[in-house]
């Protein structure tokens, strides 16, 4: 959920931090005292490392999983609007063309009202009205031959699909990480950098480069997580693509 200037001025400055840290360990406790204790140390930024490392790839992994979760979800939804279109082709001729204009009018509301309302963290309500008008359109009493009604039917259960994929697509753009979790990643962090200062070495130059290569890998991987555990909101999130072939495909199929 955060824009690509945020994300790289929050490296930048966890770099800048890191290495404020370091000159100030280093004029405060000089490398040559700190060198008795790098035996123990290195034993606990080697523990440190280890159990930060599981603990970010495993918050990677899950928000990446949510996001593609969010991604297929989109483009399902998309799809069952587009089978909505077609199999509305049996229906009475009325009833047929209230159907596919409202399934063009929901493909343009979420292009141009809804993606933008969840990237700001917000839902409409665009799509619910439209979606309640086909619903009262697909369930209008009338007497149907035999074809028809088996339309009707198919009809009503993509109707069902894309309301259902709608409600999950709304959990999926509220849904972010507890704050707990977002405390242990960056606490985490910050407690590595600083065991990786402490340790006492002949070359700062070298020295310098390994805490500033921590901070850079330690920020890019927090701001990884923190991009796309927004699915909809940010400077990664999920395109509307789906919508926008499902709008084609009904310009193009009048």
């Amino acid at each position: 959920m955060l824009t690509i200037p945020q994300d790289i001025l929050i490296v930048l400055g966890a770099i800048v931090a890191s290495v404020g840290f370091w000159w100030l360990v280093r004029w405060m406790w000089p490398p040559d005292r700190r060198r008795v204790h790098n035996e123990i140390t290195g034993w606990q930024l080697s523990v440190l490392g280890t159990t930060y490392a599981v603990i970010i790839g495993f918050m990677l992994f899950a928000a990446w999983s949510e996001f593609r979760a969010a991604e297929q979800n989109a483009a399902s939804e998309a799809s069952c609007l587009i089978n909505l279109y077609w199999t509305a082709t049996g229906l009475p001729q009325n009833q047929q063309a209230e159907i596919r204009k409202l399934s063009a009018d929901y493909a343009d509301a979420m292009i141009t009202d809804e993606w933008p309302a969840m990237n700001r963290g917000d839902l409409s309500s665009a799509g619910t009205r439209i979606m309640q008008q086909m619903w009262i359109s697909a369930s209008q009493p009338q007497t149907l031959t035999a074809g028809e009604q088996a339309s009707l039917q198919q009809t009503l259960a993509e109707l069902g699909n894309v309301t259902e994929h709608r409600r999950i697509r709304e959990m999926q753009s509220q849904t972010t990480l507890p704050m707990v979790l977002w405390a242990v990643l960056i606490v985490g962090a910050v407690i590595t950098i600083m065991s990786s200062c402490l340790f006492g070495s002949e070359y700062p130059v070298l020295h310098l480069l390994q805490v500033v290569t921590l901070a850079l890998l330690l920020s890019l991987s927090l701001v990884a997580v923190a991009d796309i555990n927004r699915p909809f909101r940010g400077a990664v999130h999920v395109p509307p693509t789906g919508f926008e072939n499902a709008k084609r495909v009904f310009e193009k199929y009048p």
